[in-house]
């Protein structure tokens, strides 16, 4: 069983991508600008099939507007991005808010999933899949929401669109927790960061392996996309070594990375495009800020040095 197989989507490189760039941030209210948008999307298209969108936002409104009116090749999976609806007193760095601020995120929660939806319905040639939330029923998220309430927005999604409707979280949730959100979802998301899980880059791909295996074997009857996995650049030695996070190795796992997921078939999101400043800590070697194949300049890291269109870069 492949992507094909099931809903007749090709196979095709992928990869997440964000259009922040210096002194933007969705926190703020800053968004890239449209010739922005035109040029990373132009750059990509070189050598990707699809890309991901975390939001069903300002951003992703103007995405899709450039991959329409400019008619580039690029199908989209656009999502939304959850607040939290219940306190979570596990997350190391919030995850608490009033009762009133919960009935707010519930509300906002619904209102981007009707904004999802028109997306969906006004671009159904380029939008392919959408999911109904990400990262938000991890035992460490800080927007953390019942599972029970995923379970409604998947089933209002299918309601009122055509494509296939998933829901993107780390593995670990897919083992157990989410079983009763497997038989409503069309596809299973999963992500995988080995360096995050403290293996070197000789334990990741075997590490990426065993994740997605510890899902694909319980639910055989269901197809499983990657729809993140990556390797930063940067780090200031909080949460993993940072002689873990260089050019040199990300190179290394994207290469094997992507050579294992064709083997076997599956769609899989590199995470992601470019690098984000706007991400995590003050701290400018953040390991959040440096995940891009590209810096925050649009420059070549290592990895895409070695293909011909981005040589150069």
């Amino acid at each position: 069983m492949n992507f094909k197989d099931d809903f007749g989507i090709k196979l095709g490189n992928a990869i997440c991508y964000s259009g922040y760039r210096k002194g933007q941030s969705p926190a703020k209210n800053i968004y890239p600008t449209y010739n922005q948008i035109k040029e990373d999307l132009l750059l990509l298209n070189h050598n990707w099939d699809y890309i991901r969108l975390y939001d069903a936002s300002r951003h992703a409104k103007t995405v899709l507007e450039v991959i329409s009116k400019e008619k580039i090749d690029l199908k989209v999976m656009i999502g939304v991005c959850l607040n939290g609806e219940i306190n979570n007193d596990r997350c190391p760095w919030g995850g608490k808010y009033s009762q009133e601020q919960l009935k707010k995120n519930k509300e906002m929660n619904q209102q981007d999933m009707k904004t999802l939806i028109h997306f969906a319905n006004q671009y159904p040639d380029i939008v392919f899949s959408v999911s109904a939330g990400n990262e938000a029923t991890a035992e460490w998220t800080d927007h953390l929401v019942s599972v029970e309430s995923i379970i409604e927005y998947v089933r209002t999604l299918k309601k009122e669109i055509k494509q296939p409707v998933t829901y993107c979280e780390n593995y670990i949730p897919w083992q157990h927790k989410l079983k009763q959100l497997v038989e409503e979802v069309d596809f299973i998301s999963l992500h995988t960061y080995p360096i995050w899980e403290y293996k070197n880059i000789h334990e990741a791909l075997e590490y990426t392996r065993q994740n997605y295996y510890s899902v694909k074997d319980v639910y055989q009857h269901k197809h499983v996309a990657i729809t993140e996995a990556g390797w930063t650049t940067n780090s200031n030695g909080q949460g993993f070594p940072s002689h873990h996070a260089n050019e040199q190795f990300q190179e290394l796992y994207y290469d094997r990375l992507i050579k294992w997921s064709r083997e076997i078939g599956i769609m899989t999101f590199v995470f992601e495009a470019f690098d984000e400043d706007w991400k995590g800590s003050e701290d400018p070697l953040e390991p959040e800020k440096h995940w891009g194949l590209f810096t925050i300049d649009r420059k070549s890291k290592r990895v895409m040095k070695k293909i011909p269109n981005y040589a150069k870069i």
